[in-house]
């Protein structure tokens, strides 16, 4: 029994977040301007995009695509996140810059957090949340 625990919990692994957008070029356009990510593959229809975020891909959907297979997508409320996504860097506050330059809109200007870690809040053109973190202090 154990041993299946293992094997499963081993053979799982987070692959992908998809974003769902109005416009997909121009959302990965700005992910790219606003914090550097690379162009893993557009669809040739334009509905579907990915960037290459390391081990887990940052993926993007137009509404229309989603809409046209059968699902309702809703729209994020920066005034109530139900989740962010969050970037791990070296200079948050050089990343903040960088995003605000490339059109974010800053949530918070960038904060020493009492756990050892410093963070800074932005909203991407859909209003997505996008936490810009260092490593935790002591964090392996």
């Amino acid at each position: 029994m154990l041993e299946n625990l293992w094997h499963w919990r081993f053979a799982v692994r987070f692959k992908y977040a998809i974003l769902y957008v109005d416009d997909v070029a121009a959302s990965i356009a700005f992910f790219e301007r606003a914090f550097g990510l690379v162009r893993r593959m557009v669809h040739e229809s334009g509905d579907y995009a990915e960037l290459d975020t390391g081990a887990t891909t940052l993926s993007f959907s137009s509404r229309r695509l989603m809409t046209r297979l059968g699902k309702a997508p809703g729209r994020p409320d920066p005034t109530a996140p139900v989740f962010e996504i969050a970037f791990e860097v070296e200079d948050v506050a050089a990343s903040l810059e960088k995003a605000r330059s490339a059109g974010a809109r800053v949530m918070q200007e960038v904060r020493e957090e009492p756990w050892g870690q410093t963070t800074a809040y932005v909203l991407d053109g859909d209003g997505y949340l996008i936490e810009i973190c260092s490593p935790v202090a002591g964090a392996s």
